[in-house]
């Protein structure tokens, strides 16, 4: 339970940083305005076309006499809806990041910076961490997708559809959103995503405890957009626990971070240091 309340902790404390750096949350809204007018318009189409698209998929009912057939497809309609939704929670943040990748992670640098004057650098291209950003990104997304559609056809379980499936969706969610959220960070530390993901399932609760809250949070109409910088930065703080802020190859024993860094690949990422008068 210590590591639930903590990962609460870091959203709290990433959203007071931003706060604080008010020109940093201003810089990291940009992104998200431009991802949420798109999604905005394909749940617009969802809502239009839905109960079209369930009809035409649910062809056996077409006998069926009313008020059946209204219920059963209003159902549908509903769970789709349901389902698709808190699928773009974990799709929104992540094309968020791709999108503003260059903006997220100057805004992650400077929360490191922050903390002790240091940053980690991956030392790789701006088209390389953008091309393994989409790769790792399209990974999460598949898996998320598979998450929807098994949560949807337990949906048609009766009580448990709709009162431990949608819980189980919701810690999903969460779990996911919180591994999009910590990639920046982790990136800039050469941690790729497998090792991502047994890190943060090694911190389970912590995951959740950031994750849920962000997840639940999002559902409401372009607060995503305002929560993005400070979920970023929250984000970062909690990398920073899960890691140490000096120890980019906790998770692999360094020798897999090799490849994303620049010199010495026992030492691990390069650093970026804070000058006096350097940072705002």
């Amino acid at each position: 339970m210590h590591d639930l309340g903590a990962g609460f902790g870091y959203f709290w404390k990433g959203q007071r940083w931003v706060a604080a750096h008010s020109r940093w949350w201003g810089f990291g809204l940009l992104p998200a305005l431009a991802t949420v007018v798109l999604y905005g318009a394909a749940l617009a189409g969802l809502g239009f076309w839905g109960a079209d698209l369930t009809a035409w998929a649910t062809p056996f009912a077409d006998d069926w006499g009313s008020p059946w057939q209204d219920l059963f497809r209003g159902f549908l309609v509903a769970l789709l809806f349901a389902v698709v939704l808190l699928f773009a929670v974990v799709s929104f943040t992540a094309v968020t990041l791709l999108i503003g990748q260059p903006f997220y992670e100057s805004l992650s640098e400077q929360v490191d910076l922050s903390e002790d004057g240091t940053a980690p650098e991956s030392g790789l291209p701006f088209w390389r961490e953008l091309f393994i950003s989409a790769r790792e990104s399209l990974a999460i997304l598949l898996r998320v997708g598979l998450y929807s559609l098994l949560f949807f056809a337990l949906g048609f379980v009766p009580l448990i559809g709709q009162t431990v499936v949608p819980a189980l969706g919701f810690c999903v969610t969460g779990f996911f959103l919180t591994e999009e959220l910590t990639a920046v960070a982790l990136q800039r530390r050469g941690v790729r995503l497998p090792q991502r993901l047994a890190l943060l399932r090694g911190r389970r609760m912590l995951s959740l405890g950031f994750g849920v809250p962000l997840a639940l949070l999002f559902l409401i109409p372009l607060v995503a957009v305002f929560l993005m910088p400070g979920a970023v930065a929250g984000a970062t703080l909690l990398t920073r626990d899960l890691v140490g802020p000096d120890e980019p190859d906790a998770t692999t024993g360094g020798a897999a971070h090799g490849n994303a860094t620049t010199g010495n690949p026992a030492t691990g990422p390069a650093q970026k240091t804070l000058t006096p008068g350097q940072y705002t």
